[in-house]
């Protein structure tokens, strides 16, 4: 497989994992609002899981530029950082959302 095509696949393969930590932080607010809060940790625990394997991904990336091996900008590479720093951002709104859920439960 050429270097340019290489490169591709990890960035499409971080743009995948970021968006299973976004849709995994998006139901677990769902479920949530629907007071089951052990669901939405469950839910939560599976985002900080491909939000993991998004960030080896990215760290395989960073070990190849060190290594001298440059990671061509283009847009793909442009499109997964997005991806990333969105989910990592989704992830602590939504447990933060959660949160207030689990304090105004604890009201009724």
């Amino acid at each position: 497989m050429s270097e340019e095509k290489q490169n591709n696949q990890m960035a499409m393969e971080l743009i995948i994992e970021a968006g299973n930590a976004k849709a995994a932080a998006m139901q677990a607010i769902h479920v949530a609002k629907k007071d089951n809060f052990e669901q939405a940790h469950n839910y939560l625990q599976e985002a900080n899981q491909a939000l993991n394997k998004a960030h080896l991904i990215q760290k395989d990336m960073f070990s190849q530029q060190a290594s001298g091996a440059p990671v061509p900008l283009n847009l793909y590479l442009i499109h997964a950082q997005d991806h990333l720093m969105t989910a990592t951002t989704f992830i602590d709104l939504a447990q933060e959302i959660i949160a207030l859920y689990q304090k105004l439960a604890s009201k009724k």
